[in-house]
């Protein structure tokens, strides 16, 4: 089996990417190759300091030749495919010259508008390249580089959280709780999803914090709504327990690499309000059902009656198409073709 080393800037967040990395690690492990794992922050079984974003200090050749040792393989986190840290990339490029090197695209610097002016991947000669979605992968072969798309993958039968309790602890009774499952940072348009939940007359519950500096204008946005909002997981309480509390799950995103929360409201069988940001549309082409971000109608009359047969609906889709255990098999194929055994 193969010595895998995976490196991102950071590891064992809550973060999309490091979601991710746990999965692919877990599928890894689950076909009995070795992983270690290397970030500039959070928990890893490696941390270098000078990996982490926008890290001030240099990083040492030496320190990645270490942390990869005798690897046969390398998996890149996102590490050099946002330029957030590009004495960091800069380095990892040339260490990993000639050696075998996956690089797993999350995000691509020309989808951030302050990134846009920055250089993007490199290709090398043992390098593969795999993106999250359909329109990073046709972008890069733009490019000159080609990949492979592994959209992102899901537990399809999570373990179900405590409703009533986490109710109460919130203190919504039987308000209608909107559920926003991410950060706030200026794409995630909170405003979009305050106008729904003002528009319902419901509580609005922003489970992650502001970042990027956005701080600021969150607190804006907050004071001058009209609805009662609720901020972060409560102590002792999960995600599992935010999604079954909630009634809806709003994604008002104007820009996600994938949105791991759209996937999540179906395996939670609960109803999404969605915004039809970009790489949404090509979730929304397997056929899944969800409701307009706008259309307060449908998804009043939804709330008020809702169905199993939309739940069923998209839980099979998700079964067939986004199943975190088809990921094993998935990736051994691809390390295959790799010549990694």
């Amino acid at each position: 089996m193969a010595r895998i080393v995976l490196v991102s800037f950071r590891l064992g967040g809550t973060d999309g990417v490091a979601i991710e990395s746990a999965k692919w690690i877990a599928a890894l492990l689950t076909l009995g190759h070795s992983v270690r794992t290397v970030a500039g922050d959070g928990v890893a079984d490696v941390i270098i300091p000078s990996l982490a974003m926008e890290a001030k200090m240099a990083i040492s050749t030496q320190a990645l030749e270490d942390a990869f040792g005798e690897a046969d393989l390398v998996i890149v986190e996102n590490l050099a495919s946002l330029p957030l840290n590009l004495d960091a990339r800069e380095t990892l490029s040339q260490v990993l010259k000639g050696r075998p090197a996956l690089f797993h695209h999350h995000d691509l610097p020309w989808q951030r508008p302050h990134l846009a002016h920055l250089e993007g991947p490199r290709d090398g000669p043992l390098w593969r390249h795999v993106t999250i979605n359909e329109l990073s992968r046709m972008e890069l072969r733009e490019r000159g580089i080609e990949a492979v798309t592994f959209m992102n993958s899901f537990d399809c039968e999570p373990a179900r959280g405590r409703r009533d309790s986490t109710r109460l602890t919130l203190d919504v009774d039987t308000r209608t709780l909107v559920l926003m499952p991410s950060r706030a940072l200026p794409r995630k348009n909170v405003a979009g999803a305050l106008a729904l939940c003002e528009a319902l007359g419901a509580v609005f519950w922003l489970l992650g914090p502001a970042e990027d500096g956005y701080e600021s204008t969150l607190e804006e946005l907050i004071d001058s709504a009209s609805v009662e909002v609720r901020r972060g997981l409560p102590e002792g309480f999960g995600v599992n327990d935010a999604y079954a509390a909630c009634d809806l799950v709003v994604m008002s995103s104007t820009w996600e690499g994938f949105g791991n929360p759209v996937l999540e409201s179906v395996t939670y069988r609960r109803p999404l309000a969605l915004f039809p940001y970009p790489v949404a549309r090509e979730i929304l082409d397997f056929g899944f059902r969800f409701f307009d971000l706008g259309d307060v109608v449908a998804i009043e009359s939804f709330l008020e009656h809702p169905g199993d047969e939309l739940y069923a609906h998209n839980l099979s889709i998700a079964l067939e198409h986004f199943n975190v255990a088809s990921l094993p098999s998935r990736l051994s194929e691809l390390l295959n073709s790799m010549s990694i055994h």
